[in-house]
């Protein structure tokens, strides 16, 4: 049980997952800072400086083993956490205490964790993605051909399929997958730069040997599992880093709020709803509603998102010179909390999608309540093949249109288009021969190709990609 008399964030207590939680943790971070004080010190030993062995092995030995309370005494008295965690791991290293940190600036541990981080919660994001479009592909592929009224401006439009809606959905996720996997495969660590980016004390160091200052940066990469370091900084990565990355975040909140608002609307249609367990309460005063709360709270929390992409971006552009202050602060909080709000997002995406309820029937009624109008153009050609003139017969459907709507709207009345059209004699047709006209399929289009299409052309080589992500996840929501 959680302490009840202070402050916790909704992300760790109802909507987060576990794995990116740790990753965001105390733990995680400082065990990061201190894998990256090994690296500086095994470095500096390989390339000749006064760092022994011994040092490296005993700094080794407790990476994981962190003592908070000496950290916070320190922190208590320096004002200073990195310096802090410097003594607090130099109490329980004392041998290798003369050299923890030699020649680096606060930033060296620091941005360095913050890059490692990000990158590691971005491919968490990427996987999550991949299950959403595995579920969603499960989905379109079994709705592909099943017709539906299709909205443009939520007013009825031509038919599509429910399976071909799906792909709009999965397309946008794809647009959001190739910016992660970006984001991923161009993150460069800071490596080793110093106070101002000069690697000035390196270069002291190294007794003014400019080819040992960069391998250091090297051996640091590669020992953190990066290939490049960013060519020039000042004491911090650039801060359009971070406006980046949240930026990518952000546009997967918009695909999943984009998503979640057509399934609100769906609910409202009666059409598609999303799932809604046994037990499950709508409303505390209203017993019979049915509420879609899952998508609503993904639309809460990417609106959170969307607009905390906004923090990176004023601090990328308000930086002053090799660097400032302010915008520590304010990535503890902004950072972090995108991640964890875009990976409570995805958890719900793909609940919601694996337990999708389709009423075929009530999208059948809304469909022939208004396929009489969609079916006019066909009726109108036919109706010409039978010797009829094709602009008095468009003059005559549009009378008799606004009269069938008028009729719906005005009078509470079924659409009885199709009965208008059978008593008069410019077309020349029987009920039984325009009601022909009103099979929905006739008017889908390429719809269950292009899913099929899209499915095997665009999707499956993602699953190809990335099988991992695939495997033994499931999807439990805490609330």
């Amino acid at each position: 049980m959680s302490n009840t008399n202070i402050y916790e964030s909704p992300l760790s207590s109802r909507y987060a997952s576990d794995e990116m939680l740790y990753l965001f943790s105390p733990d995680k971070k400082f065990t990061t800072w201190r894998r990256l004080w090994v690296a500086l010190a095994r470095a500096e030993m390989e390339l000749g400086l006064p760092v022994t062995k011994e040092q490296v092995e005993e700094l080794e030995a407790h990476i994981d083993d962190i003592n908070y309370e000496v950290a916070a005494k320190e922190e208590k008295k320096l004002r200073h956490d990195v310096m802090a965690h410097v003594h607090a791991y130099g109490a329980q290293c004392p041998k290798a205490m003369p050299i923890i940190h030699l020649g680096a600036t606060s930033c060296y541990v620091g941005d360095n964790t913050d890059i490692i981080l990000m990158r590691e919660g971005l491919i968490l994001i990427r996987d999550q993605l991949v299950r959403v479009l595995h579920t969603l592909a499960r989905f379109a592929e079994t709705y592909r051909a099943l017709p539906t009224l299709g909205f443009t401006h939520f007013q009825p439009a031509q038919l599509v399929t429910v399976g071909k809606r799906a792909t709009l959905w999965m397309n946008e996720l794809l647009m959001d997958l190739e910016e992660v996997e970006h984001r991923i495969s161009t993150l460069k660590l800071l490596g080793s730069k110093g106070t101002t980016g000069t690697q000035a004390s390196f270069l002291e160091l190294f007794e003014g040997d400019h080819e040992k200052v960069k391998l250091l940066e090297e051996k640091i990469a590669k020992e953190m599992g990066f290939t490049e370091v960013v060519p020039v900084s000042g004491q911090t990565y650039s801060r359009k880093v971070d406006a980046n990355v949240l930026a990518t975040l952000s546009g997967i909140a918009q695909s999943a709020s984009k998503f979640a608002t057509d399934l609100r609307l769906l609910c409202h249609l009666k059409e598609v709803e999303e799932p809604f367990e046994k037990n499950q309460i709508g409303s505390s005063a209203m017993p019979y509603k049915r509420n879609p709360m899952r998508c609503e709270r993904i639309c809460s929390l990417a609106r959170y998102v969307i607009a905390d992409a906004q923090n990176p971006a004023i601090t990328a552009a308000t930086q002053w010179f090799e660097r400032t202050l302010d915008d520590s602060a304010n990535k503890r909080i902004s950072v972090p909390e995108a991640f964890l709000s875009v990976n409570a997002i995805l958890n719900i995406y793909e609940n919601v999608c694996a337990g999708l309820v389709v009423h075929e029937k009530v999208i059948d009624r809304h469909i022939q309540e208004e396929l009489p109008f969609m079916a006019s153009e066909n009726i109108m050609m036919d109706a010409v093949k039978r010797g009829g003139d094709r602009q008095q017969l468009h003059e005559r459907i549009r009378v008799l249109s606004q009269e069938a709507g008028q009729n719906v709207k005005d009078l509470g009345l079924t659409n009885n288009l199709i009965d208008l059209m059978a008593a008069d004699p410019m077309f020349g047709m029987t009920r039984e021969e325009l009601t022909a006209h009103l099979e929905a399929s006739r008017y889908i289009g390429r719809c269950p190709e292009q899913v099929e299409e899209f499915l095997e052309g665009a999707v499956r080589p993602v699953f190809e990609k990335y099988p991992q992500a695939l495997r033994g996840k499931d999807v439990e929501l805490k609330v």
